[in-house]
């Protein structure tokens, strides 16, 4: 029994070897590998077996090296398998149905909300930490723990000042060094460039503390006594510029100190001055490093080359300071990079003329030298050809040379003016009423993750603000209504100005009749307080006549509109009654035979001191000679009278010879005629 067993199990061996090879061979004769592993070897333990000598292969088989995945790599596979549901709103709000914004002000203070209790809590968290000890993480996750917010070693020593520099604590940190001198203790040259390096990146200020609340005291009481109107100005730009380079300040202090300073010292110096405008004075700073026989880093050189506009007056005299920097590099041996080129460019756009025919020979260089353009790159390529509000002249064809360079490539951040080129690319394609250039740059926004260099919620409203509005002046209507299916309000909120332009599209297209779903859109983003936005909603609606349904859609649109005059938001008046609003919502209930609602509108004229226009009253005439309303028309007469309107008189006439009055009604129109007779 056993040995049957075992010569049945040898003969499937024997068959599964000889199958397995043959396979094998007629693979390996369509493949190609390189190597050093030969695999004639491992068919030879069954050459005994199958009685059949073992086939060498003359290729080789070369063992890939490991692949290292990225922690991120699964989720982010998975993600590339979903697409995004323009039905849902922002991933922020996915937990929580209840805050799922509608509007852009409900998006604005939702998101406010959510970052201010993640604010608030990690403000607790870093406050009182010794209630927040102990790890539920497996594995630890130190961003989770507080954060040393108090400094633990109270020596005076150079430990402690390694310490403070650490907490970004400049003022203890300046403190300490002092110390430490009036001591006579000397602090290493690499803390001192540590501390350099602190001071000038936050200009000798101590950095706005994130997620501390704002604490009353008898100041901010005194400040906020203040009149209400400042809080919502708009910010100047001296409000921007508070950080400015001192004279004389720690930084020049400190440095002076130094005995022998290192190329590290003056670069921390120069690159301080230039963040914080002292332009002048950083070219001093270079001039000195070069007169103590150092050589300036890359870092020195970027900040210098931004700072040359700023120095120089004529655009000849801004580029020859460029290319002065540019060759000083080349002799020092200092090797440029991507941050240089963009320098470079930004700089050009200051230069005008000179700007626009240097800018291609720059990026050739910086090419031949093995370096590849950022989309910051192609940000100051654009900004130099196309300025804001400058008329287009012969330079059209720019974008679309950066569009064939960019298009299908996914880009990282690598320059904080990354996030500036989609909206600047989209700012061109609006002047320019280029569409087909606006469709390929939002085509590369959803490239691979070049959607995170969008920018910011602020960004971000530009970009499609200035899409949505291309769309709806090059555009025709149901296209522009794809994309607002499917944007709207998923990814964007729209501005009224988007919305108005939405109408005009409409207008053009001779597609009034969606004007209500559009009204219903306008509601729930918030724009139902706009005076321009309902008033020229309301003109298109009582321009023209449509079929009976499309004006009872209107009637209905118009009596929501009504709605929102009466009572506004929670019970305020937002909106004002003018004569002509007042006017399209009359016209628009009366092409809808909606007689007794327009004429409880028309007593709102009088309510409101607005007067009714002469073409107003012969509409509505006619439609209640359509009704047979006698007394109607009589007192039609009698508000055209009241308000002394100029056409009283044609308006008698028509009542007295088309309806058939009693004599009290003739009696009463001679009197008005009379009346309005005497009042002329």
């Amino acid at each position: 029994m056993a040995s049957s067993c075992s010569q049945a199990l040898r003969h499937h061996v024997c068959k599964s070897s000889r199958l397995l090879r043959v396979h094998l061979q007629k693979s390996w004769t369509n493949r190609s590998f390189e190597g050093a592993v030969c695999v004639s070897s491992s068919f030879a333990l069954n050459s005994a077996a199958d009685q059949q000598p073992a086939v060498s292969s003359p290729e080789e088989i070369v063992i890939p090296k490991k692949k290292t995945w990225s922690k991120e790599a699964v989720l982010q596979a998975l993600a590339s398998t979903v697409k995004r549901d323009p039905t849902a709103s922002d991933y922020r709000f996915q937990d929580d149905p209840y805050l799922t914004p509608k509007t852009s002000s409900e998006f604005k203070l939702f998101s406010l909300s959510q970052e201010s209790g993640r604010n608030a809590a990690k403000y607790f968290i870093n406050t009182y930490p010794k209630y927040f000890q102990k790890d539920y993480a497996q594995p630890h996750i130190p961003c989770l723990m507080p954060d040393t917010l108090e400094a633990q070693i109270e020596e005076v020593s150079e430990a402690a000042l390694i310490e403070r520099i650490g907490m970004r604590k400049v003022k203890a940190a300046v403190d300490l060094y002092d110390q430490l001198l009036q001591a006579g203790t000397s602090v290493s040259l690499d803390v001192t460039n540590q501390l350099l390096d602190l001071i000038c990146f936050y200009g000798d200020h101590d950095p706005a503390q994130e997620n501390v609340p704002e604490q009353r005291n008898e100041e901010t009481e005194d400040v906020q006594d203040e009149p209400q109107a400042k809080k919502g100005r708009a910010a100047k730009a001296s409000d921007l510029l508070k950080a400015t380079w001192k004279e004389k300040n720690n930084a020049e202090r400190i440095f002076a100190l130094l005995s022998e300073p290192n190329k590290h010292s003056y670069s921390a110096l120069i690159r301080g001055m230039v963040k914080y405008g002292a332009y002048s004075k950083a070219f001093s700073t270079y001039t000195d490093l070069l007169n103590s026989r150092l050589k300036a880093d890359m870092h020195m050189f970027n900040a210098l080359i931004t700072a040359a506009p700023e120095v120089k007056e004529k655009y000849n005299e801004k580029w020859e300071l460029i290319v002065d920097l540019l060759k000083q590099m080349a002799e020092q041996k200092v090797r440029p990079n991507l941050l240089t080129l963009n320098a470079v460019l930004k700089a050009l756009r200051r230069c005008g003329t000179v700007g626009k025919s240097q800018a291609f020979p720059v990026i050739s260089e910086m090419k031949a030298l093995s370096i590849d353009l950022s989309l910051a790159s192609y940000t100051h390529l654009l900004a130099i050809f196309y300025k804001p509000g400058a008329p287009i002249q012969g330079q059209t064809d720019i974008l679309q040379e950066v569009m064939n360079e960019v298009s299908g490539k996914s880009f990282t951040p690598q320059d904080p003016d990354d996030a500036q080129f989609f909206i600047t690319a989209m700012r061109i394609c609006l002047d320019t009423k280029d569409m087909e250039q606006a469709y390929r740059v939002h085509e590369l926004l959803g490239v691979g993750e070049n959607w995170r260099l969008l920018g910011n919620d602020f960004q971000q409203n530009i970009y499609y603000a200035r899409f949505f509005s291309l769309l709806c002046m090059m555009e025709n209507i149901d296209v522009m209504l794809k994309w607002y299916r499917d944007l709207v309000p998923s990814v964007y909120y729209p501005s009224s100005n988007v919305m108005r332009d939405l109408l005009q599209a409409l207008d053009t297209d001779n597609r009034l009749d969606l004007i209500p779903q559009i009204w219903k859109d306008i509601k729930q983003l918030g724009h139902a307080n706009r005076q321009n936005l309902v008033e020229e909603l309301l003109t298109l609606m009582a321009r023209e006549k449509h079929n009976q349904e499309v004006q009872e859609s209107f009637a209905e649109c118009a009596l929501d509109i009504k709605k929102i005059y009466d009572t506004g938001d929670r019970g305020k008046v937002l909106l004002n009654w003018t004569a002509g609003s007042l006017s399209d919502l009359i016209s628009v209930l009366l092409a809808a035979h909606r007689r007794q609602d327009a004429w409880d509108m028309l007593k709102l004229f009088k309510t409101h001191n607005r007067v009714p226009s002469e073409e107003l009253l012969n509409k509505f005439l006619m439609c209640v000679k359509e009704g047979g309303e006698v007394n109607q028309a009589v007192e039609l007469v009698q508000i055209s009278a009241g308000f002394c309107l100029p056409g009283t008189p044609k308006l008698i006439q028509r009542v007295q010879q088309e309806f058939e009055l009693t004599e009290q009604q003739r009696k009463m129109l001679s009197d008005l005629e009379i009346q309005s007779f005497n009042s002329e």
